[in-house]
């Protein structure tokens, strides 16, 4: 087995025991890149080189004798979306095609404390609207497992350099879904962490009280390491949460006798592929063999959750987008008579056909006559959603969803009907809107060979109690993963 198809905490094993070096590790992934970059579209900037001399210097290091934390000098992928000093970040737009940050973000500056090499920023949705990465500015992603089929979004690019191997980890962002949708899609594991428990200092805003970074791997135990090495309160975030960060890896290993997992009576399936509902029984009736008690809860006005989404998401991108205007940074049209022309050329030539939609949907929204009827009513049910899932939390330790109605779809689909592209979303949004955590891991595949995800729910800053039952159901599961497409 190649080094790139391990994760990273066995990897960290071998080279402390002296069996591999760092180099190789990264050298792998390297290869791994260089061999199958062209017809995946991972990558929107690579930063190989840079990679390779920081896994030399990681293995000086442990020559050295000196601590090292298990992430450095680990070839691991950002999102384009997260502000790396002096290297691109383009957000998959082409308003800024050029903008290179004078910042480093809270997540990739608390990487490189602890050494990790950045193999280079990924593909995705533009500003992070979307859920198949269609909408990035300059390439499509393709599905490792099937180069016909997406591989989600808007984290598309970090899913696929995981589940294809040029990357042993990568982060990425889920604002509606765009950690765990893509996960599911490329049979990785992506955890969506509390709102406010890893810093969005440096993160290019999407819709502000929805973004959340989180981590992306190969599995579980990866998810817990780096989830845990992101997290933390930062006084730069205004959001960001003063609480301890746990030792996630501890509850890797933990038994689930006796822990309550919620299903929701009366959760609409219909859109469910059979496959997809059958594969989700199954994995609920895994966790019940190995002692966990699964029970029924209500939350009401979960049906409700994609309408309030759709609203508020896009009222928030309108106000975040409106400093896109041609004079700051970024796309500057050259056709400027008037302030007026230059903010609508600008935005014209740099906006995607999705970014400019949601820019409408948000303004108009939040338009005279139509604030309260829309804006209003969609906070309201917020709230009441966020009300639901407290109560539920308190008689249950979590919550079992299919991460995605269907598995991977066909690159061109959907793509033509907005409204079937977003109901994707529709068992990842609720966590936004509640502000809790969620985990998607790979719960099998279909007879197409396409990765199937099942997802967990738990209360506010519970991920410790997500991962101890994604790693018991991962255990159980074991499963062997088809050959990829290339």
């Amino acid at each position: 087995m190649s080094l790139y198809q391990s994760p990273i905490h066995h990897l960290h094993q071998r080279r402390m025991q002296g069996e591999i070096t760092t180099q190789e590790i990264v050298e792998s992934c390297i290869q791994r890149i260089e061999d199958t970059e062209d017809q995946i579209n991972s990558f929107l900037t690579l930063t190989l080189d840079q990679a390779l001399e920081q896994a030399k210097k990681i293995d000086q290091k442990i020559l050295n004798k000196d601590d090292i934390h298990p992430l450095a000098g680990m070839p691991i992928a950002i999102k384009d979306v997260f502000s790396t000093k002096g290297i691109a970040t383009t957000c998959g737009s082409k308003y800024l095609k050029d903008y290179v940050p004078p910042f480093e973000s809270t997540v990739s500056e608390k990487l490189n404390t602890l050494g990790y090499s950045l193999l280079g920023k990924t593909n995705m949705d533009e500003f992070a609207m979307g859920s198949s990465t269609e909408n990035s500015a300059f390439k499509v992603t393709k599905n490792p497992y099937n180069l016909d089929h997406v591989p989600g979004g808007s984290s598309g690019g970090s899913a696929a350099a995981v589940a294809s191997g040029q990357a042993l980890a990568a982060m990425g962002t889920d604002t509606g879904g765009s950690v765990r949708q893509p996960a599911a899609f490329t049979g990785i594991v992506g955890l969506k962490p509390t709102y406010g428990r890893v810093s969005r200092w440096g993160l290019v805003a999407y819709a502000s009280s929805f973004d959340q970074a989180g981590p992306m791997t190969q599995d579980v135990t990866d998810t817990a390491i780096l989830l845990e090495a992101v997290s933390g309160f930062d006084n730069r975030d205004a959001t960001s949460l003063q609480v301890d960060v746990p030792n996630y890896s501890e509850y890797l290993n933990q038994p689930i006798t006796g822990l309550k997992i919620g299903i929701i009576k009366d959760l609409d399936l219909s859109a469910c592929d059979e496959e997809v509902k059958t594969i989700y029984f199954q994995n609920l009736d895994v966790l019940k063999s190995n002692g966990a008690e699964i029970t029924e809860i209500e939350i009401p006005n979960i049906k409700d959750a994609i309408a309030a989404y759709y609203i508020i998401a896009p009222c928030e991108a309108s106000s975040n987008l409106g400093r896109y205007d041609g004079v700051r940074y970024g796309l500057r049209s050259k056709e400027i008579d008037s302030l007026k022309a230059l903010y609508e050329g600008s935005r014209e030539a740099g906006f995607g056909k999705e970014v400019k939609l949601r820019i409408l949907l948000g303004t108009f929204a939040l338009s005279a006559g139509y604030y309260d009827a829309y804006y209003i009513k969609a906070q309201k049910l917020q709230n009441l959603l966020r009300s639901q899932f407290h109560k539920a939390f308190k008689t249950v330790d979590a919550i079992a969803l299919p991460a995605t109605p269907t598995a991977a779809f066909k690159i061109g689909e959907m793509t033509n009907d907005p409204l079937q592209m977003y109901l994707n979303d529709v068992f990842t949004i609720s966590a936004n809107l509640a502000g809790i955590p969620g985990i998607s891991i790979p719960g099998g595949f279909t007879r197409d060979q396409l990765p199937v995800g099942f997802q967990l729910l738990a209360g506010h800053l519970n991920e410790g109690k997500i991962i101890q039952i994604a790693y018991n159901l991962e255990s159980s599961l074991n499963l062997i993963k088809p050959s990829l497409a290339i």
